[in-house]
Order: C-alpha cells, then sequence, then structure tokens
C-alpha cells in the first residue's frame, strides 16, 4: 500500500491509490510498446519491382528505383530527361529549371510511347515523414509543370523516396544541393 498524506493529518494507507498508480503505469506501458511495434518499410525494389515509396500509378515494367541500381550506383543518373534539383525545404520550380522541364517535355512529345516516372528525393536533414512529404510535393510540382506543357497526366507517375537512396552521402551543403532534386525514370507505356 501506498502511504498518502490527507491535509493537515497523519499519513494513511489508500489501496485505490495503489490501484491508480498501476492502472496509469499499465498504459503508459501499453502504449510505449504500442508506439515501438511500427512496422518497417519493405526495403527498396524487394517486394515492388517500381521500387519503394508513396507514389502514384505504376510506371510498367522497369520503372522506378531498384536495388540493382543502387548496387550500380546509377541511382538518379542517366537517362534520356535530365534531372531538377529545388532548395532547402522548397518544392517550387525554379527558373532555371524551367527549360530543362521544357526541354523535357519536347522529348516526351516526341517519344508518344514513353512514360515517365518522377522521383522526389531529399536531403538527409529533417525526419524521414517530413522528407517523405516533401520529397511527394517536389515531384508532383514537376508532373503539374510538364501537363501544362500540354504532357497528359496519364503518362506521368510519382513517387517520393525522401531521403533515402542519395546520390551523395557527404555530410555538407554541396552534396546535400545534389540530393534535393527530382529524376526522370522513363519507361515504355504498357498496353
Amino acid at each position: 500500500m501506498i502511504p498518502v498524506q490527507h491535509g493537515l493529518g497523519g499519513w494513511v494507507n489508500s489501496r485505490s491509490t495503489l490501484a491508480k498508480t498501476i492502472a496509469i503505469a499499465s498504459v503508459g506501458l501499453m502504449l510505449a510498446l504500442a508506439g515501438c511495434s511500427s512496422k518497417k518499410p519493405a526495403p527498396v525494389g524487394d517486394t515492388n519491382p517500381n521500387g519503394s515509396g508513396i507514389g502514384e500509378n505504376n510506371s510498367g515494367p522497369g520503372g522506378g528505383t531498384t536495388n540493382e541500381d543502387w548496387e550500380k550506383g546509377t541511382v538518379g543518373r542517366g537517362g534520356p530527361l535530365p534531372d531538377i534539383h529545388f532548395g532547402y525545404n522548397d518544392y517550387t520550380i525554379s527558373d532555371q529549371d524551367g527549360p530543362v522541364l521544357k526541354s523535357n517535355a519536347n522529348w516526351l512529345q516526341g517519344h508518344a510511347n514513353a512514360r515517365v516516372q518522377v522521383e522526389g528525393f531529399c536531403d538527409e536533414r529533417g525526419s524521414e515523414e517530413y522528407n517523405i512529404a516533401l520529397g511527394a510535393k517536389r515531384a508532383q510540382s514537376a508532373k503539374d509543370y510538364l501537363v501544362t506543357l500540354g504532357i497528359s497526366g496519364d503518362r506521368i507517375s510519382t513517387i517520393s523516396y525522401g531521403k533515402e537512396l542519395p546520390l551523395c552521402t557527404d555530410h555538407d551543403e554541396s552534396c546535400w544541393s545534389q540530393n534535393r532534386r527530382d529524376h526522370f525514370n522513363v519507361s515504355k507505356a504498357t498496353q
């Protein structure tokens, strides 16, 4: 029993206080255990051939970044469409990236059977959840821009990798600026 002091009088033992204390401790323990049991995301490329992350639609066979790309060091490199980059905590298309997106739109107009998956990436700063959301906004900004240039939204899907799969792993601004990008992964349209 827990001794409890009532007002100016002496100490008394209270069974109800002990029961309340145990109940509060039990609830706290259950909440702590429930918070630790969150499910980890599947590794990139293991169960989803189009990569892992938050996205919309599928870009068809071969779309998305895979473990193979990561192991070869080809994540975000190459392809017919160049990447665009963003400022820190920003998802607006900069003046310097407008011409890049216009060039990408011209290429897509000339290749009507191609689909593109816009992959949004962030630097390592910020929480995983924040960066997934920011990467999704970046990918959606590029998609919206391409749609305004006449590319059908049905040919464009988006996915966010957040701070996963960085191009550069150093911990400085020159490296972080390389990781704040949209990569355009092209695949053939599926019939």
